[in-house]
């Protein structure tokens, strides 16, 4: 079993570590409880452009280059990254660099200088960053799915925000964003590899015991599901077309969320799940094909994902509602149900043997979780979902009157999916 140890400072800062003494070296997160959806219309792409600028300049660092420098001349890697929920800031380094790498983090994170000549580089590389988003046809229908499930929510826009919206975007806005949401209660530092707990907390003391800040702000609570099919399609001159059909899911804290998990695993996840078999080697029709599941706080989603041939766009979809009714309707065998807890174990298990994975293991958990789980107790978890539990979630689910489609692609006529969505309602009846 995967221990952790778990020591929260007077400034309500949470600090885990778990001991692994066999590598040679240590990974550290900050994870942070702000990103996209915290956000309100007039400082859309905030929290994106917050995790930019702490790289950019410190008081004691003033440049870009002097923060890398510190981590990669010592062999360590670093990077950050925001999302709807967290953002948060990581590096790996040779054990005896721990030091030395807490202190370059929490610089950056308390002391980021958000200098005006910087800022305006970095705008730039952020509008860049948006640009090769809208260039490439998956992540633009991942953009499009999202504004279609949630529209006019903070859920349904890209976590980057907009180009109007960055370019408009001020220091004070940024300056004043982070002073609302970037506080010691609001944080928990997780340290994974060769380092002990005693030490990492007298260390994060001396660095971080004097840090305050407000207590964490709430965010605006998801739209409740659609109660009829939505769809969106973009025209794009491409050589395939990218298609997703998704249903609402479970929020994270919802018991059945292993079972929808392992349902995932078997419609979508790996070679021998049914997507990949009767969509890619029965029928030829993708190369790419998959399922995913994704879970947030109040609310999640379950979604089906091809690129394809434009001609083959129909029949495709037509695969995978039937595929989804085959779970509505049909008993998952036994054999089949024990492949997909043997693949979902496995993998958590082979993740886990890196130190930053471990690191996340923990410290999002404790952030983003009501409970917090051992490995085991995950596995427990996986091992006591039934056959139907699988089948009541797919009858659940797999709904098409709360059906979303997005399409993106060399394709203009709208009414192929209208025929879709109609059919999917008739099928896929509650």
């Amino acid at each position: 079993m995967i221990e952790c140890q778990k020591t929260t400072l007077d400034n309500g800062l949470r600090i885990l570590t778990t001991t692994m003494p066999h590598t040679r070296s240590v990974s550290v997160g900050f994870y942070l409880g702000v990103g996209s959806r915290h956000e309100t219309s007039a400082d859309e792409g905030a929290a994106h452009f917050i995790e930019h600028m702490l790289f950019k300049g410190t008081e004691r660092r003033p440049t870009p280059e002097a923060i890398a420098t510190e981590i990669e001349g010592r062999g360590g890697v670093f990077n950050g990254h925001t999302a709807r929920e967290l953002t948060y800031y990581w590096v790996k380094v040779a054990q005896p660099h721990l030091d030395a790498a807490l202190d370059v983090l929490i610089d950056m994170l308390r002391h980021a200088l958000f200098a005006p000549q910087e800022m305006e580089r970095e705008r730039r590389i952020i509008i860049e960053e948006m640009s090769m988003t809208l260039d490439q046809p998956d992540s633009l229908v991942s953009l499009l799915i999202n504004q279609t499930s949630w529209p006019g929510h903070p859920l349904g826009r890209d976590v980057a925000g907009s180009k109007m919206s960055v370019t408009a975007m001020n220091r004070g806005q940024l300056l004043s964003f982070r002073e609302r949401h970037y506080s010691p209660q609001n944080t928990v530092v997780s340290v994974a590899g060769n380092a002990e707990h005693q030490a990492v907390v007298g260390r994060l003391t001396a660095l971080l015991g004097d840090w305050t800040g407000p207590r964490p702000n709430g965010y605006r609570p998801a739209p409740p599901p659609p109660d009829q099919p939505r769809w969106a399609l973009r025209f794009k001159d491409t050589e395939q077309a990218h298609l997703v059909l998704r249903v609402p899911g479970l929020p994270r804290h919802h018991p059945d969320r292993f079972a929808l998990a392992l349902l995932n695993t078997i419609l979508g996840e790996g070679m021998s799940s049914r997507l990949f078999l009767e969509v890619r080697e029965r029928q030829g029709l993708a190369y790419a094909v998959d399922s995913s599941v994704a879970f947030l706080s109040d609310t999640g989603v379950m979604e089906a994902y091809a690129a394809l041939e434009p001609a083959q766009v129909e029949v495709t979809a037509r695969v995978i509602l039937r595929e989804w009714q085959r779970l509505r309707e049909e008993s998952v065998q036994a054999a089949e149900l024990r492949r997909a807890k043997e693949l979902t174990k496995g993998r958590l298990l082979l993740g886990l043997e890196d130190s930053l994975a471990v690191a996340g293991w923990w410290g999002q958990q404790e952030l983003l979780r009501d409970e917090v789980l051992t490995v085991d107790e995950v596995i427990a978890e996986v091992d006591a979902v039934t056959a139907v539990d699988i089948q009541r979630l797919a009858r659940h689910c797999f709904c098409g009157r709360r059906l979303s489609m997005a399409v993106v692609g060399p394709l203009k006529d709208e009414t192929l999916l209208r025929a879709l969505l109609d059919e999917a309602q008739e099928n896929l009846s509650a």
